[in-house]
């Protein structure tokens, strides 16, 4: 066979490979922030109606995109759905990156920012928080120049779960209007903060949420993006009318109608992570403050034999320590209080044996 001629854009061949380890996920799966359970029961029954004939069709998007947007307290023209929130990042700065501008981005945080913004032709700006993870504003602040065109903030971030305040948000978007600040709320249910309610009042804002998490339909591939008319506009130039595809539109409000179950499956992790921190300060293992369904560990030298020690347990975890400041560190995705039992148990054999061989 002969040699392809034909090379990609040199900004692509430039882009870090990113592989999530995918495969072998039998087992307790700790490591993508997952729910750990199932989708609502309602889901199930939506998805099950859903007949031969309607897969033959196109999917409509604007009637659920309305009823999404009623349930979020924007109005419809500030939202679109997405073919998950990865969708949401890469059209957003498909649209608004071009040469010489700069996407600022506080690290470490979600990889995929860095990925679809070294596709465009802009540049990737990263302030590295401190060794607490908190928030670096002032580094950010600092980091700010008139070529600045979009900030993206995890709130809660991954995979730290740390937080940053409404007010701090509201300063970074005042003092850079030329640029868009995206705040990314996908852990929104672990916290309970938002600032969606700014949509449309704060010009330059722009916040993404998922049905990946709480809801528990990260294989439907569902996400929002919300911002003002103008923004939007530009964003549907190049977002695909066909994304987001039947089954996730018919499953989505099945899901944002059972509140009870929403409701009781968040009290259960956030009642889980509570629970689970205190184990791990009880192991003596470091470990920092999160708002989301997940904690961040650190576990040392040994992190990747961790890793694997536990997946022969049957429990994944996700070995985080190549994101910038994180050596050494295994983030541990929160399920049920009986799952992290069960993860506490297997963490105090696995340590052990690890202080043993050293």
């Amino acid at each position: 066979m002969s040699e392809l001629k034909v090379l990609p854009r040199r900004r692509v061949a430039e882009i870090k490979e990113y592989h999530p380890p995918l495969g072998g996920r039998g087992g307790l799966r700790l490591d993508f922030n997952e729910n750990t359970i199932a989708c609502s029961p309602r889901v199930r029954e939506a998805l099950a109606s859903v007949t031969a004939e309607a897969m033959t069709l196109y999917p409509e998007r604007e009637p659920v995109e309305a009823l999404v947007a009623a349930e979020l307290g924007v109005r419809p023209g500030q939202l679109v759905l997405t073919n998950g929130v990865d969708e949401a990042i890469h059209v957003l700065f498909g649209a608004f990156l071009d040469e010489g501008d700069e996407l600022l981005l506080p690290v470490p945080t979600y990889t995929m920012y860095e990925v679809y913004a070294s596709a465009t032709d802009a540049r990737v700006v990263m302030v590295q928080a401190g060794g607490d993870f908190s928030f670096p504003r002032e580094s950010l602040l600092a980091a700010i120049t008139e070529r600045t065109k979009v900030i993206a903030v995890a709130n809660p971030n991954s995979p730290t779960g740390s937080v940053v305040g409404r007010e701090v948000l509201l300063e970074i978007a005042a003092r850079a209007p030329q640029a868009l600040l995206l705040v990314d709320e996908a852990y929104f249910h672990f916290y309970g903060e938002t600032v969606m309610d700014l949509v449309g009042k704060v010009p330059n804002l722009v916040v993404a949420r998922t049905f990946s998490k709480a809801y528990g339909l990260a294989g439907l591939r569902i996400g929002a993006l919300a911002a003002s008319e103008d923004v939007l506009r530009w964003v549907r130039r190049v977002l695909s009318p066909y994304s987001v595809n039947a089954l996730a539109l018919a499953c989505l409000p099945a899901a944002i109608g059972d509140k009870e179950y929403l409701n009781s499956y968040v009290a259960e992790v956030r009642a889980a992570r509570a629970e689970f921190e205190r184990a791990v300060d009880g192991l003596g293992v470091r470990r920092w403050p999160s708002e989301a369904n997940f904690v961040l560990v650190e576990i040392g030298a040994k992190h990747r034999e961790f890793a694997t020690a536990m997946h022969e347990r049957g429990i994944l975890v996700r070995d985080r320590s190549n994101d910038p400041g994180c050596d050494g560190c295994v983030r541990v995705t929160i399920g049920t209080r009986e799952q992290m039992r069960r993860a506490i148990e297997a963490m105090r054999d696995v340590l052990t044996e690890l202080k043993e061989t050293k």
